[in-house]
């Protein structure tokens, strides 16, 4: 009964921010100067034209009445069409339609479904870097705070949390494909083109893994059961393996699902100078083009997927420690 209720609460929460996020994206798109609809049929064409096209496509009437419509698409599956991007397959968009219909323009949920597993899979990638190393420095400095490896865990937040990741990409670019040879940096051939992205992905996202495990760790080994573990003379691996990494585990896990939800987002900087195929990129390019339902769809699927993930962290952390059932 309690997953069945704690499902249906936050779905309908979830759904609430994805209405909300996709209403204020659309609202924001169409209060900015430009014209979307001049990119489609090209900087010669007539006013009147243009007019004619923006009318008939709905562009005109008031915005509520467009986010309708919009809405009710959604609902049934439909993320629309590029205002940009031709059907038959155009990497950058920009072409110019001669009647802008539907069919000439190529599905956003096609665009989407094509970039977002490149992007899932740089971030579980990332992910997993991130948590290795973070892991195996935010434990040992857990377990004895204020010792070397403590000092040794701040000292690596500190100088990675101080890179910028542009610029860190840029660098590992530069050294490992162009020096050494050994990790491809631009486009995407294959999973290695992977590897180097999620390196410098690992690097943001491990100074806060750190943090957080470090502290979670050294909290748990204050706590009274590590003493009367002792006492009952369990040995401190199975003390620490056993029950402190568990309980340490919950803000860990709480952490790491907010950190795979950024990701998503985050991505954007690095996928955009190493010119990885994510929905990253895809964001960029449908900005500059200001190409309105492929940064809706976007927007909606990531906050789908945001609000998922969330779900899930929280029945996981609910299986580990059952007293945060609610």
């Amino acid at each position: 009964m309690f997953v069945l209720s704690f499902l249906a609460r936050r779905l309908a929460q979830g759904a609430i921010i994805i209405t909300l996020v996709s209403l204020l994206i659309f609202t924001l798109l169409r209060v900015v100067p430009g014209d979307p609809v001049r990119l489609m049929v090209g900087g010669m064409a007539p006013d009147s034209l243009v007019e004619q096209i923006a009318n008939r496509m709905g562009l005109r009437d008031p915005i509520l009445v467009q986010f309708g419509r919009y809405a009710g698409q959604v609902v049934r599956g439909d993320l629309g069409h590029s205002f940009v991007r031709p059907a038959n397959g155009a990497a950058t968009g920009g072409a110019n339609f001669d009647d802008a219909t539907r069919a000439e323009r190529a599905p956003v949920a096609a665009l989407i479904g094509e970039a977002l597993p490149m992007t899932l899979q740089l971030a579980a990638l990332a992910l997993a870097f991130a948590l290795a190393f973070s892991s195996l420095v935010g434990i040992a400095a857990g377990l004895r705070p204020g010792g070397l490896a403590d000092r040794f865990a701040f000292a690596v937040s500190s100088i990675f949390i101080s890179l910028p990741n542009f610029w860190l990409a840029i660098v590992l670019a530069l050294l490992f494909s162009v020096k050494l040879g050994w990790l491809p940096a631009v486009g995407y051939g294959g999973f290695s083109y992977t590897i180097l992205p999620a390196i410098v992905l690992a690097v943001e996202l491990s100074p806060v893994l750190i943090r957080t495990l470090s502290g979670a760790v050294a909290a748990q080994m204050g706590e009274a059961y590590v003493a009367v573990g002792r006492i009952r003379g369990l040995t401190e691996t199975r003390i620490v393996g056993a029950h402190v990494l568990r309980n340490a585990a919950v803000p860990l896990l709480n952490l790491l699902g907010v950190q795979f939800s950024s990701l998503l987002g985050g991505v954007i900087i690095v996928e955009y100078i190493l010119d990885y195929p994510g929905l990253g990129l895809l964001t960029i390019n449908a900005v500059l083009q200001r190409d309105f339902p492929l940064i809706q769809g976007i927007a909606i699927v990531t906050s789908a997927i945001f609000v998922v993930i969330n779900i899930l962290v929280d029945l996981a952390a609910t299986i580990i420690d059952p007293r945060l059932a609610y």
